[in-house]
């Protein structure tokens, strides 16, 4: 009987244990999903500024405008659930935003006296650069997670208690394709 209590106590114990770092590693996959949300809001802050700038030099390149507007509608539009799907829309907007910076500033000379335009252009790249850091925390965070509840025990307590389901972790389908190398898993 001793050696049964014994048994139920260890098994009880290793139950909280591992359901304790369920949670843990949850919330620190959230966490790491707002660090996300606060760069590309941070973002949003540096395109309000940019927005009437570019505005001005509309008759140079309309389609900037356009990119800056719908760049900022797709960053207030992430969820504030941890999703890495859903930021690959961000992420191309940045890049088509920063892509078509650079051929306006190419393009026309009389752009690049515009200093509040250069300054403003360098905090985009910077905010895109702490974006860049935080969705590696994000998909460390989430690895982290997917393996918590997929490895034994965890599987097991997550099955009967918690009930988790596997995050989605952020990846980027246009660099990956520039890669000669593929892994083969």
């Amino acid at each position: 009987m001793e050696l049964l209590l014994i048994i139920a106590v260890a098994v009880g114990v290793l139950a909280y244990v591992h359901y304790n770092k369920i949670v843990s590693a949850y919330n620190r996959v959230q966490r790491a999903w707002s660090d996300v949300l606060t760069y590309e809001r941070q973002k949003i802050k540096v395109l309000d500024v940019l927005e009437p700038q570019v505005a001005g030099f509309q008759e140079y390149e309309s389609q900037l405008l356009e990119k800056i507007v719908g760049l900022r509608t797709a960053i207030t539009s992430l969820p504030s659930v941890a999703d890495g799907d859903a930021l690959k829309s961000v992420d191309q907007g940045t890049k088509a935003l920063l892509g078509g910076l650079n051929l306006a500033f190419e393009a026309y000379p009389d752009l690049k006296s515009a200093g509040l335009l250069n300054n403003l252009m360098r905090e985009v790249a910077e905010q895109e650069s702490n974006i860049g850091g935080a969705i590696t925390l994000f998909n460390l965070s989430v690895e982290n997670f997917n393996n918590t509840i997929q490895l034994f025990p965890g599987s097991v307590v997550n099955q009967l208690t918690l009930k988790k389901s596997l995050i989605t972790p952020f990846s980027d389908s246009q660099a990956s394709a520039g890669f000669g190398y593929k892994p083969n898993f």
